[in-house]
């Protein structure tokens, strides 16, 4: 539909919408965008927005999610915006309500090559940990969290190159002062139409008082980043004993996907397998395969791939205490995994360049050089991941 504003069309467009988690149950609602006609996402007044019912009934039934973007003209011009975004949301316990100046520079009409800046301030609070499938690893006190988000990106005939920088500073002393510093590094080297390198360094620090959902595990980076994601985002979507028995793993944090078990065992055992500081290298070299060969001669092949890789990830945590110990009873310096995996993934960019789709991966980590227990150094074990470890 359209409404008429100063003689300018905007469009409001709406698509029902439903998921599920064991808290609302079957979830119903419908979602909103609106921009001014023919903009597509790229003019100002931009809107998305979205409004649902828990049909199972829970304390509270109607959840809500708010973003209004408002291009500063004096600051941008064609692929370099600058802009104002408001962000409002109360769903799966959660509230969070955000305001944040972000600025884009691009030379030329390559999306993939960019700078972007981001500076925010949001209030948010856990409400409601029965949405939770780990509650030890929130805390629900408000936090006034200012943000600092740096993201270059840069790409060559057979190289891309990733830089993102994000600093978070809770200010709410109600919650205790704490600061959070994350740096992601990638680099992908495309040796040819078949063969490709891609390497990622991570770096994590977190100072005394972090709230729980602000640390680090071996195999996961923050909780908070699972809040963005509907599968991740409530218990029961995914099933809980997947998760426990370490068969499903999110791509974030440091990532050392063969210690998803090591960690979800702790967790579902009441513990926090998590840590302040801790560093950790990801290896991926993709090889040919059938299908993927096939598809790359179709139309679709530019948006759906299906990616073979050998990968190995080291890693290893600063802190005194580990919950990783030797048969000795000595902790460990340096952690490592290595297996064989396949990434199924489809990308429709938007209008920068970005990746809107989804990844689903199977990997089995055939070695760990830390295994649990009794369990031997090589074993076939099964990996299911939800995103990939290195934007595709």
């Amino acid at each position: 539909m359209g409404l008429k504003a100063q003689s300018d069309s905007y469009e409001l467009n709406f698509a029902p919408d439903a998921w599920y988690n064991s808290v609302d149950g079957v979830r119903l609602g419908i979602r909103m965008a609106g921009n001014m006609e023919g903009e597509f996402r790229s003019g100002p007044h931009r809107m998305e927005a979205g409004v649902w019912l828990g049909t199972a009934l829970p304390e509270d039934p109607v959840s809500y999610y708010f973003s209004f973007t408002e291009p500063i003209p004096s600051i941008t011009s064609f692929a370099n915006e600058g802009n104002v975004q408001l962000i409002s949301t109360v769903r799966t316990g959660y509230s969070y309500h955000q305001i944040s100046f972000n600025k884009r520079w691009q030379p030329g009409f390559d999306e993939l090559k960019f700078k972007e800046l981001s500076l925010g301030f949001s209030q948010e609070r856990m409400i409601d940990l029965v949405y939770r499938p780990y509650p030890q690893l929130w805390q629900n006190d408000w936090k006034s969290m200012v943000n600092l988000d740096l993201w270059i990106s840069e790409k060559w005939e057979k190289q891309k190159f990733d830089l993102q920088l994000t600093l978070l500073q809770n200010v709410n002393e109600a919650s205790n002062y704490f600061t959070v510093g994350t740096l992601e590094v990638t680099e992908q080297i495309f040796f040819n139409d078949l063969f490709k390198l891609r390497l990622r360094g991570f770096g994590g620090y977190v100072t005394d008082n972090g709230a729980p959902e602000y640390l680090f595990g071996y195999s996961f980076g923050l909780p908070m980043e699972w809040l963005n994601s509907g599968i991740s985002r409530a218990k029961g979507t995914l099933k809980e004993t997947w998760l426990s028995d370490g068969l499903i793993s999110f791509a974030s944090g440091p990532n050392l996907r063969g210690y998803t078990r090591h960690d979800f065992e702790i967790l579902s055992a009441g513990g926090t397998p998590q840590y302040n500081s801790i560093a950790s290298i990801n290896t991926e070299f993709e090889f040919p395969n059938f299908i993927n060969k096939k598809l790359d001669g179709t139309i679709v092949g530019d948006f759906i791939e299906l990616r073979s890789y050998l990968f190995g990830d080291v890693g290893r945590t600063f802190d005194k205490e580990e919950t990783i110990t030797l048969p000795m009873g000595e902790n460990p310096i340096w952690i490592a995994d290595a297996g064989v995996g396949l990434q199924f993934s489809i990308n429709i960019p938007d209008y920068l360049g970005k990746d809107r789709g989804v990844a689903i991966r199977y990997e089995i980590p055939l070695w760990l050089s830390e295994p649990m227990g009794t369990e031997k150094h090589f074993k076939f074990r099964n990996l299911i991941g939800i995103g990939a470890v290195i934007s595709f």
